[in-house]
């Protein structure tokens, strides 16, 4: 694998992800308690004997370049590993910065160009998986393919959110349809993409186009040279919060197939977020946990069941949380009802206070398309009153402090903002 390249594309906006982007990058997202989502590219990355990995970054940048160091803790760094930032040409013009995942690259050709391969291997900086890119490389080699996409089989009522591919008895990708409304497959494309370096050179060099989806994948297969790798094993692209709340739940299911420690995901422990100098967790004999993974540092007083916690969470005597994710240092005060939540870094519940009602119907009013399944986002450094009472599908903007509330209540589908 000395022989090839890998280029994380790692700069996405994310909006889908709501207030969880309001200030990182979605592969910043922190995943699972001790995670951040780009911990798995680079884990996959560590993992299949790779030593060269350009990051692309562009949004929000700063806590995304501050969590990869120098690439130690992936084993990235030294005379013959590197782990590269690669931020966008940013001038004065908005143009100036990615136009597309294609554009994103071909900003970067001379990165490429000074680090000589045989293969590219173009992967996506937010999704949840584990893949041992060996065996796509040496599939794309011994069938002599100069792109190669690694696809897997989704529902049906999905394929619309995806790159959608035909294979004939070669593996060719004989027909390709960019997120169709009605499809005639359901074999999706991963964004992980091999492509031979001089074919990938060439066409970045001979076209403007500035999507591999929409623009280099489609001119592949007309001239024949667009393979599909079959992948069989777990695989989300968490870039809604429902998708993002669906792998959490994935993670405590003791049948599920996520399984971060087993796959060999390793995440930097000096980052300043992380559990690196974090004391054990403590349970008090009156906290009762079920079916929930619980960080370094969290002092459990209360109920637990069915959520992830990130380090530092405190629940308080009489508390409870169900069905939710909390992120570093958040507190859940005495007697809090906490259901189906997903709160950010730092976030203050105030005693008594109910949040969450998983069986709201009504969607959220401003963002009717991010939340409608009952799960109700809280942001960074947010603060909820003494007894408020917060309804399903609602949104409680970062640094919404407790005085600046208009009232204790916020029904379903309401948004906060401070």
């Amino acid at each position: 694998m000395r022989n090839t390249l890998a280029m994380i594309l790692a700069g996405g906006v994310g909006s889908r992800l709501n207030i969880l982007v309001r200030h990182r990058a979605k592969p910043a997202v922190p995943f699972g308690g001790i995670y951040r989502i780009i911990d798995f590219a680079l884990s996959n990355v560590m993992n299949s004997d790779m030593t060269r990995v350009a990051v692309l970054t562009q949004y929000k940048p700063l806590s995304l370049m501050s969590h990869i160091g120098d690439g130690a803790a992936w084993d990235l760094a030294g005379r013959t590993r590197e782990v590269k930032i690669l931020p966008p040409r940013t001038g004065e013009e908005d143009s100036d910065w990615y136009k597309g995942t294609a554009d994103a690259v071909r900003q970067n050709l001379d990165f490429i160009e000074s680090r000589p391969s045989e293969q590219v291997l173009i992967l996506s900086g937010d999704h949840v998986y584990y893949m041992d890119y060996k065996e796509m490389v040496k599939f794309h080699r011994s069938i002599g393919a100069k792109v190669t996409v690694a696809m897997m089989t989704v529902p049906w009522e999905q394929t619309s959110q995806f790159g959608i591919g035909i294979l004939d008895e070669a593996g060719r990708i004989a027909d390709w349809e960019e997120k169709p409304r009605k499809a005639r497959s359901n074999l999706a494309s991963m964004g992980i993409y091999v492509f031979d370096t001089d074919y990938l050179t060439d066409c970045l060099k001979r076209t403007s186009e500035t999507d591999f989806g929409h623009h280099i994948l489609p001119s592949a297969m007309k001239d024949g040279h667009l393979y599909g790798f079959k992948f069989k094993g777990y695989w989300r692209d968490v870039g809604t919060i429902q998708a993002y709340w669906d792998a959490h739940m994935d993670l405590i299911n003791p049948q599920g197939l996520l399984d971060p420690a087993t796959w060999g995901i390793v995440t930097n422990l000096e980052s300043d977020a992380l559990p690196y100098d974090r004391p054990p967790s403590h349970i008090a004999p009156t906290a009762r946990i079920s079916h929930s993974a619980i960080s370094a540092g969290c002092v459990i007083r209360g109920r637990v069941n069915n959520s992830v916690l990130s380090p530092g969470v405190v629940v308080e005597k009489d508390a409870e949380v169900n069905d939710s994710i909390l992120m570093h240092d958040s507190m859940v005060s005495q007697g809090a009802r906490i259901n189906k939540v997903i709160s950010d870094k730092k976030v203050e519940f105030g005693p008594g206070c109910r949040v969450g009602n998983p069986s709201a119907s009504q969607p959220n009013q401003e963002y009717p398309k991010h939340l409608s399944s009952g799960i109700t986002l809280v942001g960074k450094w947010a603060q909820i009153p003494e007894g408020a009472e917060v309804g399903g599908n609602c949104i409680i903007f970062p640094s919404c402090h407790a005085e600046s509330w208009p009232s204790k209540k916020l029904s379903d589908g309401k948004t906060l903002k401070k």
